[in-house]
């Protein structure tokens, strides 16, 4: 097992981005079965920034632009990723629900609202993101957050079942 805890704050410069973009990115090229986000706000942040076209292989249309999470998320559905998002049912979350919607793959995309959802982890096959951050612009740039990456076949797979039994009456 892999594991890096980042402090990330504007005063010390770390910052998640190239965390994100990493795992996305190897999602894209490997893309797992299964994908849950677990964040009580999400917003439609930057994902990949293509604007260079480094990573125009990696996608049908590319072209020099930020592809915003709600993008990469739908496009590993539409790869036959089966995601689960859980969220709070909050005015601030409609917008990136209603884009993932329009583009997600829709037998392989479920969203649950729930007002209690606090938790905040993003989890692939091998890989989990999980701390204190939501997925915001806030969370991602201006808070003094603490995020865990781990690389663990084991605890994905762990997150995976117990997100599954958490949330199992609602799915």
């Amino acid at each position: 097992m892999l594991e890096r805890t980042l402090r990330t704050s504007p005063v010390t410069g770390i910052r998640l981005d190239p965390v994100l973009t990493a795992v996305l990115l190897a999602e894209l090229l490997a893309p797992s079965s299964e994908l849950w986000l677990v964040s009580a706000w999400i917003s439609d942040v930057a994902a990949i920034d293509n604007t260079r076209g480094d990573y125009d292989s990696l996608f049908a249309d590319a072209s020099p632009r930020i592809y915003p999470l709600s993008e990469i998320l739908a496009l590993l559905t539409l790869s036959g990723t089966d995601l689960t998002v859980i969220t709070r049912p909050a005015e601030h979350n409609n917008a990136f629900l209603a884009r993932l919607r329009r583009r997600a793959e829709p037998g392989h995309l479920t969203v649950v609202q729930h007002a209690d959802v606090h938790e905040k982890t993003l989890c692939g096959k091998n890989w989990l993101l999980t701390g204190s951050m939501n997925f915001t612009l806030r969370g991602m740039q201006v808070n003094d957050e603490a995020v865990t990456y781990k690389i663990s076949e084991a605890a994905a797979a762990q997150a995976r079942i117990d997100f599954a039994r958490r949330w199992k009456d609602l799915l």
